[in-house]
This record gives C-alpha cells, structure tokens and sequence, in this order.
C-alpha cells in the first residue's frame, strides 16, 4: 500500500506545528512520506529524529511545483476539504491497492486543485483541522490498519499498557 500526502499552502512561521502534525498523523497511519509545498528544513529535521527513534521510513520531500505531481501521480489523487462528496458516500470507489495522494490545505486551497483531483472529498461538513480529516481518513480506508503498525527499525516502542507510560528499547 503505497499512501502519501501533498501539504499545501505551508506558511513556516504561521504553520510549522500543524504541517508537523500532519506528517506525523501520515506516518502513524501507514502512510509511506509527505510532499511538502515549500521549503521548511526543521519539518524533515523533526520527522527524520522520529523516525531515527521510532522507527520507520516516513519521507518528507519539498515540491517547487506540486501541480505536476498532481499531474503525474500514478495512481488515486484525493482532496480533503469540507466542500467535498461524503467519504461514506465514496469510501467503496478508493482502493487502497492503488497508490493514493492526499492533498491537504493550509491556506486557502487554490481552485485548479478541486478540478485536478480525482476526488474531493469531506469528511464532516464542518470547518476543522486538517489533521483530524487525515486521521479519519486514513482509518476508514485502511480498516484501522494503524492499531497495528510497529517499526521494529526504530530504538523505542511503547508498550500498551492501563496506566502509566512504558516505553522499551528494541533490544530488551
């Protein structure tokens, strides 16, 4: 299963936490790097250290031009925004056999990218954050695959536990 996301409309100073947000929301849920529209260093700086301790291969690349990899992206392009057909109305039609691009906004999303994309789709018809939209996204197209993602390549897990915080080292 080959998932990504493409940030859109990142502003540094303004956004640095959300996008961060974003990416470690992909990451969590199985999604395979996020494209970055724009430059911010301390982003890919801050998801390489988790993945450095965690574990993984979650990626983050910067775009100069994001419309061609729209263009380009073999595969399913999806649109979270409010404005979109009801994920429960269309979940049946995106496989996630096929590699799939999820855009999401920070700004003010341009209009061509409502008419690039294979769907546009909501999840709730009310403004709020982008991150809670990927999140339920991401468990709705995957079945809830996240509950079971490990990343034995990391130096930390955590261990389930009822109270408490227990975190182990992978070789103990």
């Amino acid at each position: 299963m080959k998932i990504c996301v493409l940030r859109l409309g990142h502003r540094p100073e303004r956004d640095k936490r959300i996008t961060t947000h974003v990416a470690l929301t992909a990451r969590a849920f199985g999604c395979t790097g996020m494209f970055l529209a724009g430059m911010d260093e301390k982003i890919r700086e801050s998801i390489n250290r988790v993945n450095e301790n965690w574990g993984g291969k979650f990626f983050v690349e910067f775009v100069k031009d994001w419309k061609t990899l729209i263009r380009e992206w073999d595969g399913i392009v999806i649109h979270l925004t409010m404005y979109g057909i009801p994920l429960l109305r269309i979940q049946e039609k995106i496989q996630p056999e096929e590699p799939i691009l999820v855009v999401v906004g920070a700004e003010k999303v341009p209009k061509e990218v409502y008419e690039m994309v294979d769907y546009n789709v909501s999840i709730g018809l009310q403004p709020h954050s982008e991150v809670a939209a990927l999140a339920v996204f991401l468990d709705r197209i995957t079945d809830g695959k996240e509950f079971t993602i490990t990343f034995p390549d990391g130096k930390m897990k955590v261990v389930p536990t009822e109270k408490g915080k227990v975190v182990e080292k992978y070789d103990e």
